[in-house]
């Protein structure tokens, strides 16, 4: 990607940008303040507006590792400049994770200066070249002969097991200030600018400096009034715009300031543990989590124990996430180190702990992994400080409006001067009245007009409980044509309520049940699996969790203990978490059954069931599932409990244990907007340890299972979602869902809502990858009408099989939706990419959508005009 002195940094990410050397030419340079001085200064504000310009026109190009002077441009469609200047530190060595001698300690602190006054003070440092573009340091790269930017332990490539083997102990004191050279203090710093600063930004705005010209223009013609009054207006705007923008950065600054700076207890060795300030930590630092938990002031991954966190500060959902110590078994490993992949071992920057465990007086320990503005909070404040420009048609248009208002001015300023010229009118007339057109033509009193309408539009905004931190976007609101709506907690209520569930037995269904806890025999592997195939913990004495998981549980009517910070630091319990049916009455403490010889006897149940779920393996939205493994109280084999998504459930299962009616059952439910869960069950080897099931892997783990049946949740729609709708489509606004649940589930609450109309017909998109001997290829159905699915043979029809890509429009009449997975979706951008805008721009329905296709979905959306 080299085109002579250019160089692409951050390849194939979303801030890709191209860069190119410059030294400082001093005769070009003379020449600039020449001509600055000649044209009143206006030249400089060119080249401030311009940077290109500034350092094209003052320096000459140069490689790249000899530069003093960088200039980036962004590589999406804003094509936007950045003029960098670069620095030196002196270092032991070229990077944070070099083996170098750290018998002296390394300077202390980041100490810099620029480029062309660096040289080595000390003999053994190497001079670094660096620079700092939006809150991120680049460092030069040898090996590369490029800049690159240095994240933290992620981009070592470790597997998991050199993380919790090799990496467990921490960093010496030597090593951690080496690195801090280079990583900088832990501190997602937002820099409040001054008044100042603000105000030279403002006024060098092309717009006010035009209205600087045309107030001494009208001052020059005596209008002193009508200068008087734009000026006043113009003071009016910028107070007003200054003030909001001041207001601005002291809130972000303060909420991210919040928390950022606490004392942590960091590990010096095996044994060692002394307290320091998070300011202080890099990547490779092993901190301890207290018990009562803390506000992580940085992303670290889990070597040790167990966390309850409140991420809501990232998702914006405050249902606590459990957080489980980083896999070290054979398979999982060898897999490499993923913030993405491994985000349930996790702790992220800002997130709460709420409490930890701990076994046998064994610390819970974390991995720091990123610090600063590399941590995930670190790159919510960035999108925040540094956001892309705004490429609304809005803008676009306005631009163009006063392009053409310029072209107007042009004419009548050539067309004023000839005429001028021509009745031998004096020279100063003819400047002041020339100019004089072109004031009247383009209205300086624009940006102040605009101003004041935002200003009102957002006071309105204001008494209807909304709030805008950019005002400027208002303007711009009045352009959406689109709104993209989750269904969960969104469309439909947050809350779930169990509706029945649908056991299995012997590879066939039974007769619904409504109330599981008294409907099902107490020791049913069904009622098991509700029990303990979850990620509930006890808080202050109360149950949280999932919403789901916490309404599967309560409907059981069992019990669910943990063991408390005593016990644990007493022994090491090989069951933390407990779970087991209530007290039985006496009704029920003995049953009679039938002997052999049918004689009537009755049998005692036995004193204690009880269930201690041994590991977890936590929900994955990728994988659509979650399982434990869990064990009876005297039992002799453990068991693998299976929850998730039905189809991902059943495909996992033995088949002959799945019942043959499953795909109507569960169409029959799901086209009436229940949610439906499938549970699975299997025993384990008996040869398999508490300590094996530790390291065992999932995929090992989650074969050959015995389906149980499906929990039915009824998801109810919000009473306001329909009256929203309506209001969005009386405004021409579209409307479309985007969730994770099952299609036909999807589909029903669209309609329910009247996001598709009573008698519009749904096309499926059923997508399906190359396979077989055969070419990648499309199966459209379609559904006529509100009539339920159930009966797939008359409802649910096939339109067409095609692998060109061809749209069925010849077939159809009358309005129709389309509706695809996230899986169709996905084979449809790889094999017929041609069919993707036409597709979304009659799409409705996106199901089974994971969030990282969600992202991909509105930014498809956004591209097609």
């Amino acid at each position: 990607m080299e085109k002579g002195n250019m160089k692409i940094i951050n390849k194939d990410q979303e801030d890709e940008m191209e860069v190119l050397g410059y030294c400082v030419s001093r005769w070009r340079l003379a020449l600039v303040c020449v001509g600055v001085l000649c044209t009143g200064g206006l030249l400089l504000l060119l080249l401030y507006w311009l940077p290109e310009w500034g350092v094209k026109s003052t320096c000459t190009p140069c490689p790249l590792r000899d530069a003093k002077i960088l200039l980036l441009r962004s590589t999406d469609e804003f094509r936007r400049w950045f003029r960098v200047q670069v620095h030196v530190m002196q270092a032991p060595g070229r990077n944070p994770f070099d083996a170098v001698d750290l018998k002296t300690s390394p300077p202390n602190g980041h100490k810099t200066h620029p480029c062309p006054d660096g040289s080595p003070t000390e003999p053994q440092n190497l001079q670094i070249c660096y620079f700092t573009l939006h809150s991120m340091q680049y460092f030069w790269n040898d090996t590369i002969q490029n800049f690159e930017v240095i994240n933290g332990l992620e981009d070592q490539r470790l597997s998991c097991s050199s993380i919790v083997s090799e990496h467990s102990s921490g960093l010496s004191r030597p090593q951690q200030e080496y690195r801090r050279l280079f990583f900088g203090e832990n501190e997602i710093a937002v820099r409040v600018p001054s008044l100042f600063k603000l105000l030279i930004k403002e006024v060098l705005n092309p717009f006010y400096i035009f209205q600087l010209f045309s107030v001494i223009l009208w001052s020059a013609e005596e209008y002193y009034y009508y200068a008087a009054t734009i000026v006043l207006m113009s003071v009016i705007s910028i107070a007003i715009s200054l003030y909001t923008i001041k207001k601005q950065y002291v809130m972000l600054h303060d909420m991210v300031a919040a928390h950022s700076i606490v004392r942590v207890s960091v590990c010096r060795g095996r044994k060692e543990v002394e307290e320091d300030m998070s300011t202080d930590l890099v990547p490779g630092d092993v901190i301890v989590i207290p018990s009562n938990g803390t506000i992580m002031p940085c992303d670290a991954v889990l070597i040790s124990g167990t966390c309850i966190v409140n991420e809501s500060m990232l998702t914006g959902e405050s249902v606590p996430v459990t957080k489980t110590s980083l896999p070290n078994s054979d398979m999982e490993g060898r897999e490499l180190y993923n913030t993405e992949l491994h985000k349930r071992h996790t702790l992220f920057c800002g997130t709460h702990v709420i409490q930890t465990r701990f076994y046998a007086g064994e610390l819970v320990k974390a991995l720091v992994v990123r610090t600063g503005f590399g941590t995930e909070k670190g790159q919510l404040v960035r999108a925040i400080l540094y956001p892309k420009p705004t490429d609304f048609k809005l803008y676009r248009d306005a631009y163009l409006f006063l392009l053409c208002l310029v072209g107007v001015a042009t004419i009548g300023f050539i067309y004023t001067i000839v005429l001028s010229v021509m009745n031998q009118v004096p020279a100063k007339t003819i400047i002041i009245e020339s100019l004089d057109i072109v004031t009247i033509t383009v209205p300086p009193a624009l940006p102040a007009a605009m101003t004041a309408g935002i200003v009102y539009a957002q006071q309105r905004l204001k008494r209807a409980g909304i709030f805008c931190i950019s005002p400027q976007r208002i303007n711009i609101c009045g352009q959406l044509n689109l709104v993209c709506f989750d269904k969960t907690g969104t469309l439909t209520e947050d809350g779930l309520d169990l509706w029945s569930v649908h056991r299995a037995e012997n590879g066939r269904f039974v007769q619904p049940d409504q109330d599981p806890g008294t409907d099902c025999e107490l020791e049913s592997s069904f009622l098991a699996c509700m029990a303990t195939c979850h990620s509930l913990t006890k808080i202050d004495g109360e149950l949280s969790g999932d919403p789901l998981d916490l309404k599967m549980f309560n409907a059981t009517g069992w019990i669910l203990e943990e063991a408390t910070e005593e016990e644990t630091s007493l022994h090491n319990p090989i069951m933390p978490t407990v779970v087991k049916p209530p007290k039985q009455p006496k009704a029920r403490e003995s049953e009679v059954i039938a002997t052999p010889d049918h004689s009537m006897e009755l049998y005692e149940l036995p004193d204690t069931y009880e269930l201690g779920i041994v590991h977890q393996f936590p929900f994955s939205s990728a994988l659509q599932r979650m399982s434990v493994v869990a064990r009876r109280l005297g039992g002799k084999r453990m068991e693998a409990y299976l929850k998730g998504a039905p189809e991902v459930v059943a495909s996992l299962c033995q088949s002959s244990t799945v019942p043959e009616n499953f795909t109507e059952v569960l169409e029959d439910y799901t086209s009436r907007g229940f949610r439906v869960i499938a549970l699975a069950h299997r025993q384990l080897e008996s040869k398999l340890t508490w300590h094996k099931v530790q390291s065992l892997n999932r995929d090992h783990l989650e074969t050959n299972m015995d389906f149980l049946g499906l929990v039915i949740m009824q998801n109810k729609l919000k009473p306001e979602s329909a009256e929203v709708l309506e209001d969005l489509r009386r405004a021409n606004i579209r409307t479309l869902m985007v969730t994770g649940d099952n299609m036909l589930t999807a589909i029903s609450v669209a309609r329910d809502c009247g996001m598709i109309g009573p008698q519009e017909r749904v096309i499926v998109v059923d997508a399906q990858p190359p396979g077989g001997g055969r070419a990648a290829m499309i199966l459209w159905h379609y559904t006529d009408g509100p009539t339920a699915l159930a009966n797939k043979d008359s409802h649910f029809q096939l339109v067409e099989m095609e692998s060109d890509g061809a749209l069925p429009d010849g077939k159809l009449r009358g309005q129709y939706h389309f509706a695809m997975s996230g899986k169709s979706l996905a084979i449809i951008m790889e094999h017929f990419p041609d069919l993707v805008p036409k597709l979304v721009l009659r799409g409705t329905v996106f199901a089974r959508m994971a969030p990282d296709q969600k992202t991909q979905l509105v930014e498809i959306l956004q591209s097609v005009e």
